[in-house]
């Protein structure tokens, strides 16, 4: 009876997936285990930005575009395979060929791993952002000229876009309007970067944002203690100060907003500070939001009836309140200055 020749082991074939959006370099212990021990490791891309360092750690890389049926050949002997698809995901025509040659019965397969060799982190996407504004501020002519004054009217828009989609409950519009949002960020910053006198980017505005975040929240990450809405407001206005020296307390508070908002923020900001607010009106103000609102909407009516324009006329009360505040604190520090017999106190 002729004896049957030894069966040839199938092997083994990796496919290594690894993030773009992580540096390069940084791959798990089991990347690394498997690429140091792998007898081929065939890359698609040969701008792969995980190249450089496999070959600084000695591991030879070829560079190829093998089919699922030329990966299962360099497997066989009991060979270790490590591909790396291109754009740093699955190679779709690999894996599917893979698995119709799998499912045929007719192919000795190696045996199949997928490895993640690393994972994004929360906030990658981020990065492609970046990279993408970019690009597009590098590449398209009507981009490349913007500037902050350019797309200022745009800020304003997304922002009461997304106002709306939130007062409509629309939650796939709330997730498309923040990105419209996000993007202004991103391409105020991309303009920024290219002043030639000052330039920032995106990761400086960043890093200012976390500063501010962390210490305007000492309750989190410091020894101060505040278990209410409250107590962390009272928080955030101290350390506010603290960081803004500033004359008035109108300052910060933006004139272009609009003249409602902008009214009640001067009026909130002059009450919380003790100094005079508007007179209440000569009837009840009305009782809820509602009533309020039909009650505004109302007067608003009524002035364009008579060839009035609202907003401006409350923009311009605004302002003369606005100046009426800084008066007042002029005043009280002029007052400050002085003691009771009129005679100017020394080291004020």
């Amino acid at each position: 009876m002729t004896e049957e020749p030894d069966a040839v082991p199938a092997g083994r074939l990796v496919l290594l997936t690894m993030s773009h959006r992580v540096a390069p370099g940084l791959l798990s212990w089991p990347a690394w285990q498997v690429l140091r021990a792998a007898d081929r490791v065939l890359c698609a891309d040969p701008e792969h930005p995980q190249l450089p360092y496999l070959r600084q750690a000695g591991i030879a890389v070829e560079a190829a575009t093998p089919t699922g049926q030329q990966l299962v050949d360099a497997a066989a002997g009991g060979r270790t395979v490590v591909y790396l698809p291109p754009d740093a995901g699955a190679d779709r025509a690999v894996t599917d060929e893979l698995a119709r040659l799998g499912g045929s019965g007719r192919v000795a397969m190696p045996e199949l791993e997928l490895l993640p060799g690393s994972y994004d982190l929360p906030g990658a996407r981020l990065l492609d952002l970046v990279r993408v504004m970019d690009r597009i501020r590098a590449e398209c002519p009507w981009s490349a000229v913007r500037t902050h004054e350019d797309l200022a009217p745009y800020g304003i828009e997304e922002m009461y876009e997304l106002v709306e989609a939130i007062e409509e409950g629309d939650r796939t519009a709330v997730r498309e309007e923040l990105g419209d949002v996000l993007l202004q960020v991103a391409f105020h910053a991309a303009v920024a970067e290219d002043d030639p006198e000052d330039p920032y980017d995106i990761d400086d505005v960043a890093a200012g944002l976390i500063a501010k975040l962390v210490h305007r929240h000492p309750h989190v990450f410091g020894d101060e203690h505040a278990s209410t809405p409250e107590e962390v407001r009272e928080i955030w206005a101290r350390r506010k100060s603290a960081e803004k020296v500033r004359e008035s307390v109108t300052e910060g508070v933006p004139v272009a907003a609009p003249a409602l908002a902008l009214a009640a923020k001067l009026a909130s900001r002059a009450g919380d500070a003790g100094l005079p607010v508007p007179a209440a009106p000569a009837g009840p103000v009305p009782d809820g939001e509602d009533a309020l609102g039909d009650h505004l909407l109302a007067l608003a009516a009524a002035a364009q009836a008579a060839g009035l324009d609202p907003e401006r006329a409350l923009r311009h009360a605004a302002r003369r309140y606005r100046a009426a505040t800084k008066a007042a604190e002029a005043a009280a520090r002029s007052d400050a200055d002085h003691d009771g017999n009129g005679r100017t106190v020394e080291g004020g």
